[in-house]
């Protein structure tokens, strides 16, 4: 077993073309020894946004604090507050936008082990 304090983890810059103003921590992997599943969380600050970009496995992600969108390929943005959880598919282009102006946007986002 493992426990663990977010605030006990290591943020790091996305450093990906086409990411501002957004970190990475990764609490639980698979060099925890985690069987199918690894879990990052990242923080977009105001202003800020991932890449937009696709990748060939899904990923789940739950709104943990603020609100932003998530765009799509034909650049439809979806809302996402706190509470919400959005499902990515394989190969599918998205993007993740804070649209706060003050608050940073946190979520966790659980991938294949094989893709932290």
């Amino acid at each position: 077993m493992k426990i663990i304090s977010l605030k006990d983890v290591e943020k790091k810059r996305v450093n990906m073309e086409g990411a501002e103003k957004a970190y990475k921590q990764v609490p639980i992997s698979r060099i925890d020894g985690a069987p199918v599943y690894a879990y990052r969380v990242f923080t977009i600050e105001p202003g800020g946004f991932t890449p937009f970009h696709r990748h060939s496995y899904e990923h789940m992600n739950y709104i943990i604090e603020g609100e932003g969108v998530l765009v799509n390929e034909q650049g439809e943005r979806q809302p996402l507050k706190e509470g919400d959880f959005a499902l990515v598919m394989p190969d599918e282009k998205h993007q993740y936008r804070n649209t706060s102006p003050d608050r940073p946007m946190v979520m966790i986002c659980g991938v294949p082990k094989e893709f932290e």
